[in-house]
């Protein structure tokens, strides 16, 4: 294994930040190569921790020649955000400069060559970061964004042409949903890492072998070392099952049982009112159409004080937010719908 450290200038003198990225020398060109990173929203640590578990697992791997592709690992991929607080609250998702997502704005390449990433020497650090770390993938057929929800399932975000190839993933990893999504126009680390493949021919895409998903690790407070150690497995079992590493003491996934469905079908379920938010429901329970969701208490002690909140159609709760408090138009939950849903919307879900 080989530890390197990443520098980002940062946007005033004095000012930089660094990351370390581990990377294993594979023994056989012709395998799969494999490239994780967790954090990108630098507060979001259940992958963190996961990585954490999966680095022995990977050195005893080396140690033994099992490692036959190449593997990339950023473990903490946001020394800028890591860095941000505000009155001592983190502020890890957004760069409080640019005010821009630490997730979005990433450069979507017409194909995978490193000529093709833009100059930021005249662009702010956040920028910086994220080509650089773009930079870190191409190349690599197996690209995963470790990132968690408020509360939530284990699930991924994949592209409409990595899907049903990349179910194998899905049931190593043993995650429990699987949204599929087919155009992205702000330029998430996901979107940025299948984009330049696209437009090439299919011999040249190799979408049989391609792997690129944003893992969403259920919740934000799911920092345990249990819930590591089993997404770690998971992690260590999705590169065996792509010949990245070889271990013949594991057998083949399964079929993935899990949900499996569009991104269109999401109801977001934007708040009426402002107030406390008393859920009905957590995230796994299966709902009827106009069944309770939450009520929002917005007027405490008055007759007409609360608000219900009923499902516009039947599905299964992916998430729901952590934070009790909500503004009136913020997002109440993730619902999968059986179907579409009525106010679908199109890219990514959230800011």
């Amino acid at each position: 294994m080989q530890k390197s450290i990443e520098r980002i200038a940062g946007d005033s003198q004095g000012v930089s930040y660094e990351f370390p990225v581990f990377r294993f020398e594979g023994t056989d060109k012709a395998a799969s190569s494999a490239y994780l990173q967790a954090a990108l929203h630098a507060g979001e640590l259940p992958g963190v921790v996961a990585i954490d578990v999966l680095m022995p697992m990977l050195e005893k791997a080396e140690a033994e020649g099992r490692i036959k592709g190449d593997i990339t690992i950023v473990p903490q991929a946001n020394p800028i955000g890591r860095a941000q607080y505000h009155f001592g609250e983190h502020q890890g998702r957004f760069h409080l400069g640019t005010r821009t997502n630490f997730n979005r704005g990433f450069p979507l390449l017409a194909a995978p060559d490193v000529e093709l990433l833009p100059d930021t020497t005249l662009g702010t650090a956040d920028q910086r970061l994220k080509t650089r770390l773009l930079q870190l993938t191409i190349g690599h057929d197996i690209v995963l964004d470790l990132h968690c929800d408020d509360e939530g399932l284990a699930y991924l975000y994949v592209h409409t042409s990595l899907w049903p190839a990349m179910a194998d993933c899905a049931a190593a990893m043993g995650v429990d949903a699987v949204i599929l999504w087919d155009e992205d126009t702000d330029g998430t680390f996901e979107g940025a890492s299948i984009t330049p493949y696209l437009n090439l021919p299919a011999e040249v895409a190799r979408f049989d072998r391609r792997v690129a998903t944003t893992v969403e690790y259920r919740g934000i407070l799911d920092v345990d070392g249990a819930l590591a150690g089993a997404d770690a497995e998971g992690l260590y079992r999705l590169l065996v099952a792509r010949g990245v590493i070889l271990d013949q003491a594991l057998s083949t996934p399964g079929s993935f049982t899990g949900i499996v469905a569009p991104l269109e079908n999401i109801d977001m379920m934007p708040a009426p009112r402002a107030g406390a938010v008393l859920y009905n429901v957590k995230p796994g329970d299966r709902v009827a159409k106009g069944a309770p969701l939450a009520t929002i208490v917005h007027a405490p002690g008055e007759a007409d004080g609360r608000t219900q909140v009923f499902a516009p159609q039947a599905g299964i709760i992916l998430t729901r937010r952590s934070r009790r408090i909500i503004r009136a138009g913020e997002d109440l939950l993730k619902l999968v719908g059986d179907r579409k849903s009525a106010d679908a919307r199109s890219g990514t879900l959230e800011d």
